[in-house]
Formats: C-alpha cells, structure tokens, sequence
C-alpha cells in the first residue's frame, strides 16, 4: 500500500510514464525469456579489473576522488584519444571523469543549454536524449533518420537550424540502428556548424565498436568539430561494467567549465577504486583496441544463426545491436510482436517504436549480441520458431 500525500505536484514531464522497456522487462521475467534486449554484456569482465578495484579498496583508496576525476586515468584518456584521433585534450581542463556516460549527457545538456534554445537530435535515439533537454525549459527538434540506411538527411538538419538551435546531438556508432558515422557526414555537420554557437554533442559509447575495418569517424577526428563539441563516452560498455557507472567527458576548457558546474553538484565525483582500475588497465592499449575484433565475431554469429530464420536482419556497422525486420511474415505492431515473442517463444527483444517520440512502427525490432555464445544461440532458436501472423 502505497502513502498517501496532500502535496499536490505539477510534473516537469507530465507524458513519461511507464515504457515499454519496463513492460517487457516484467514480461520478460514472467516467462524467463532469453535476454537479448538488453544493452548490457551477460559475460565477466577481465579478472584483473576486478583485482584492481580490489587493489584499490585495500589500498584504501574508498573515499571521494578529485572532482574531474583521477588524474592518472584522465591521463590515459588524453593520450588515447590522440593516439586514436589526433586531438590533444588538456589533462586538467579539458577532461571529466563521469558517474556514467548518462551523467555526462546529463551535465553537458543542462550545462550548455538554456529556456527558449532548440536542440536537434535524431530519432530513433537513446530515450534520454529529449526529457533532458526539455527539463531545461528547451525544446528538443527531432529529425528522423533513413530507413532503412539510417543515415542523417543533412538538408534538413540545415533546414532545421535557426537562430535558436543551441545544440545537435549525435551518436555514432548509433543506437538502436547499429550505423556509424562516414567522413561524408563529418564534413557535412563541419559545414552546416562553422560559424555559429551550435554545440555538438557527441554520444560516442561504443567508439570502440567498429566493424569491418572501418574506423570510428567522432568529433575528436576533426579539428573545427573538436574545438565546438563535447564527447561522452563509458569505460562500461568498454570494458564490460555496465553496473559500476563510470563514463568520461572530453570538451574545450570553456564548455567544460559549465559542464563541471552542474557536475559538482550532481555527483561531485565517480567511484574511486573504479578509477584507479581502469588507469591500470587502460596501460594496455589492447584492452579497448581489440573490442571491435570481438564484438565482430558475435556479430557474425548471430547473423549466421538467423539467415534460416524469417526475420531479414539489416547490415549492422557498429554497437551492440543488429535491427530485424518482420514485415515479410506479420503486420502486427512491433510492440505486440515483441510481446509474442516472448510469451511464444521464450526470448526478449526491443520493438524500434520505443526509440521514437511519435512511435514511429517500421515493422523493426533491436537485438543486443553483447552476450555469451550460449544466449545467442538460444535466442536464435527461439526467433527461428516465430510462425507467421
């Protein structure tokens, strides 16, 4: 029995309810589905972070960090990224260590923008992108990608800038399609921005997870783009530690300045023996440049264990995700398709719909391949059991 309250409130969000991740969720538990909804590795970490988070808590370092962060690992940080990108970031200014990359969306957003500004984001996109924005009194402007290439229409991204638009925020590799960034679209937003305030902002978690020898093309890859962006990414989806929460934020000094204001006073700092693993594991650059390699492999695999399956899955080029299509044997909704699937056939996937403001239905719905061998293939024999409706 819940308590009863003779506040009366007024909500800031009045239309975010109960989404349907909560509702398969429930599902999904009801019936033991196999998880491939999920954004989230179902397999261990490597034993030596878990030994220097260890290290670190017997070493007694459990108390608050610096409030940018360890500078070891921010030092880490800027070396990477210039190994990788070619952009040399300030080690005290320009560097953020985040209480998870969602932290760092969180204090980029209300940091940088202001009532009355206009954001332009791209949908289908990660569901946090819009309510923050409107929780600054803003207005978030949604441009739909390509379907099915999922690529940016970047006529009418110009078409949708005015005087107001303060920022863009991207994400590449994408969630839930699964498409990276080319240079062609690099040059394009380097067009579309020079000479204006528009700040990018970058959502770049699976930076790593890049397939078929293709490079991650991020904001830190272009000089003009580097000097007006703010990137976030996660040392979770990086190295397997979705739970621990702990991302970064790399920005000229200026915009860091107002993003570190909302930081203090959210989290003040991240987990500190968390910190002090990763700058130890991140001596080795094998941990993060090999990702792409393995994360391929699991790509593959599932594609492969599908191709008998009735589902035609699209290419995927980055991320955690592979999107399928259903229309050739069912006109349900993706919603109602995504809980047959569960009750029928035992496994959980997302319905695209979830990932656009208007539920936007393509007839699509997401897989997550971050799991273990043995998951994708029963998740696969059970999406190979669907019957036609």
């Amino acid at each position: 029995m819940t308590l009863r309250t003779p506040v009366q409130t007024r909500s800031k969000l009045p239309d975010v309810g109960t989404t349907i991740f909560t509702v398969i969720g429930q599902l999904s538990a009801e019936h033991n589905a196999i998880n491939l909804s999920q954004g989230a590795p179902n397999f261990m970490c490597d034993a030596g972070l878990i030994a220097g988070v260890t290290r670190a808590m017997e070493a007694g370092h459990n108390q608050y960090a610096a409030m940018t962060g360890l500078r070891p690992l921010k030092e880490r940080i800027v070396e990477k990224v210039q190994d990788l990108y070619g952009t040399r970031y300030d080690v005290d200014d320009e560097v953020l260590i985040t209480a998870s990359a969602s932290e760092g969306l969180y204090s980029a957003i209300s940091g940088l923008v202001h009532p009355g500004d206009e954001v332009i984001y791209f949908e289908p996109s990660f569901d946090s992108y819009a309510p923050i924005v409107r929780l600054q009194g803003a207005t978030p402007v949604a441009i739909k990608l390509t379907v099915p290439e999922f690529a940016v229409d970047w006529e009418e991204v110009s078409a949708a800038i005015t005087p107001r638009t303060r920022m863009i925020i991207v994400n590449t590799p994408h969630n839930p399609s699964g498409q990276v960034f080319s240079r062609h679209d690099i040059e394009q937003l380097v067009r579309l921005t020079r000479n204006t305030d528009i700040v990018i902002l970058s959502d770049e978690v699976y930076e790593h997870v890049v397939f078929d020898g293709e490079q991650h093309h991020g904001m830190a890859t272009h000089p003009q783009l580097a000097e007006r962006s703010v990137i976030i990414s996660s040392f979770g989806k990086t190295y397997h530690v979705t739970g621990w929460r702990v991302g970064y934020c790399i920005a000229p000094a200026a915009l860091m300045d107002e993003i570190v204001k909302v930081h203090q006073f959210m989290m003040f700092s991240a987990d500190t023996p968390m910190q002090y693993a990763f700058a130890e594991h991140m001596n080795d650059p094998q941990t993060w440049l090999s990702l792409a390699a393995f994360y391929q492999r699991k790509r593959d695999m599932l594609q492969s264990l599908l191709e008998d399956s009735p589902f035609r899955v699209l290419p995927g080029a980055g991320s955690f995700f592979l999107l399928a299509d259903y229309s050739a044997f069912s006109d349900e909704s993706d919603s109602e398709l995504v809980k047959r699937l569960i009750v029928e056939c035992g496994v959980a996937t997302i319905p695209l719909s979830a990932f656009y403001t208007d539920g936007t239905d393509n007839k699509l719905i997401r897989l997550s391949f971050a799991k273990d061998e043995a998951t994708l293939r029963a998740g696969a024999q059970a999406l190979c059991r669907v019957k036609p409706r």
